[in-house]
């Protein structure tokens, strides 16, 4: 039986805390590399960099977390939340996205620098 059953506690949620800032540390500050830009029709553009089963999606029209979706085949992956949705690794080489605004009538057609 352990007698100090407080310290122990502290202890274990200091590690859990250490990690996690570490873990949200590591997000933040990726290479420039994990993050892809592509370029839109309406004269949009984007950076994407895919984060678990989330697509953090950052452009003039502000920034967005879209969650994975079940749609979707072979390479194509499929990500939305309740303001927009994005398919991604369309076309012959898997450089095209569609991004559709759900909140407005626009659909843009976009190619991966």
């Amino acid at each position: 039986m352990n007698h100090y059953p407080g310290k122990r506690m502290a202890a274990l949620m200091a590690s859990a805390g250490a990690l996690a800032l570490a873990g949200c540390a590591g997000m933040k500050s990726g290479a420039p590399s994990d993050m892809l830009a592509y370029r839109c029709e309406q004269d949009l553009q984007f950076t994407v960099r895919f984060v678990n089963n989330t697509a953090v999606l950052k452009g003039a029209r502000g920034d967005d977390v879209l969650l994975r979706d079940a749609g979707g085949q072979g390479a194509q992956t499929v990500y939305s939340n309740p303001r927009m949705r994005a398919e991604f690794g369309l076309g012959a080489n898997g450089r095209e996205a569609v991004l559709q605004y759900l909140q407005q009538p626009l659909v843009a057609r976009c190619m991966r620098d």
